[in-house]
């Protein structure tokens, strides 16, 4: 006799290689889930409407649980032997644009701008996914997904990336929902071009390797740039944080008694306050930044005491024939650590403010490493000093 689900095996069930459905036992309302190869896990009901067979759609797990779907299983075979059908009527079926609405309230509190970014989402949308915006969200195949995201994909690939994460959250919410039983997203993914081998490439341009970032630094030092513009790409690559964590840096959020530098969660990409120890190379860039000092606050104001665009640090690179952009310093640090160091792995990405996906090492490593990384952002100052002696930066720099 097939068993009964249990709350255990639902939460803990993994993917296969391919889908896999789990049935409910006799007496189970015909109530199923659904775990897609990717590991999304979905209810839907085998039921017979007025005569024919049909699977009603219940939502994802674990927004509906074990007990809610049993119950609305039960509630759909009431109103199904009793002649009625228990889908949701066509008219109540809401359209993509309407469940884009539905998602961007549920989503917003969690955004750091939300207006912005609610903004952002409409607006890419509207402008690449207009055809299915009008249609119920029920109605929406995996070929309408194609023919939006196909032309994007070999010519706007950020553009299309963002447009089908956008789109699949719409659609897992209309699964949630019981709506749908599927996500017509995951289905045209498939028939998407596969870049992956360009992406690479340009990933890798996009860094330089970690013996010619030293001559970086020289050539940015020697440049006519403003001052505050090139100690902030040194701090930069000596601290190897985000351009945005750097260009928002204040002289409160430092702690020269601890040489630390404590960037605080609203300003982080993970939102969590992230720990900077401050090499000995850092702390003299911040005694430079002091002749720059202003009432912004900021330790890198630009010359009319704003904060940095996020275009200044890019452009100069550009101007100064640095190949690479600012973020590829990150993995630049990250492959020099990880072929010149003996540091654990867990070591660089605390370093990087990355959080460990193994959740067996994450719950092993439960401080922030603080002082382990104080010793390896030290080497990592000391490794390109003794690249380049000559890389300081000099104050008469106005421009």
């Amino acid at each position: 006799m097939p068993q009964k689900l249990t709350e255990t095996f639902v939460e803990r069930v993994k993917p296969d290689s391919r889908a896999r459905t789990y049935g409910d036992g006799r007496g189970g309302h015909g109530l199923t889930l659904h775990v897609q190869a990717n590991g999304y896990k979905w209810w839907y009901q085998r039921l017979r409407i007025q005569g024919r067979p049909a699977n009603v759609g219940l939502g994802g797990y674990p927004l509906v649980t074990l007990a809610e779907a049993r119950q609305a299983a039960s509630t759909n075979t009431q109103i199904a032997q009793e002649g009625g059908d228990p889908r949701p009527s066509k008219r109540q079926v809401p359209t993509v644009a309407e469940t884009l609405a539905a998602v961007i309230e549920r989503d917003a509190p969690t955004w750091r701008h939300p207006e912005r970014t609610a903004a952002n989402w409409r607006n890419v949308l509207r402008r690449h996914a207009n055809a299915v915006l009008t249609m119920r969200v029920d109605e929406v195949t995996s070929a309408d997904c194609i023919d939006v995201l196909a032309p994007l994909w070999n010519t706007k690939r950020e553009t299309g990336r963002k447009a089908k994460r956008r789109l699949s959250a719409i659609f897992n919410l209309a699964v949630a929902e019981g709506r749908r039983t599927d996500n017509p997203i995951h289905q045209a993914s498939a028939a998407l071009p596969n870049r992956r081998g360009d992406q690479q490439r340009t990933r890798r341009q996009a860094a330089l390797p970690y013996d010619q970032v030293a001559d970086a630094l020289a050539t940015v030092a020697a440049s006519a740039a403003w001052l505050g513009t090139k100690l902030a790409f040194r701090f930069l690559v000596l601290t190897a944080a985000r351009g945005g964590e750097v260009r928002g840096a204040t002289w409160a959020e430092i702690d020269f008694d601890a040489a630390l530098w404590t960037v605080p969660r609203t300003r982080m990409k993970a939102g969590d306050e992230h720990r900077v120890p401050l090499s000995t190379a850092a702390l003299a860039v911040l005694a430079e930044a002091q002749d720059i000092a202003d009432e912004s606050d900021l330790l890198f104001p630009t010359v009319r005491g704003k904060s940095m665009s996020d275009a200044t640090l890019s452009k100069l690179l550009r101007e100064n024939h640095v190949p690479g952009v600012p973020h590829g310093f990150r993995s630049s640090f990250r492959d020099w650590a990880a072929e010149q160091t003996a540091f654990p792995r867990a070591v660089m990405e605390a370093a990087l403010a990355h959080k460990v996906a193994d959740e067996v090492e994450a719950a092993y490593f439960r401080s922030d490493l603080l002082e382990k990384r104080r010793d390896l952002m030290q080497e990592w100052a000391n490794y390109l000093q003794s690249q380049a002696p000559t890389i300081g930066v000099t104050a008469s720099s106005t421009k």
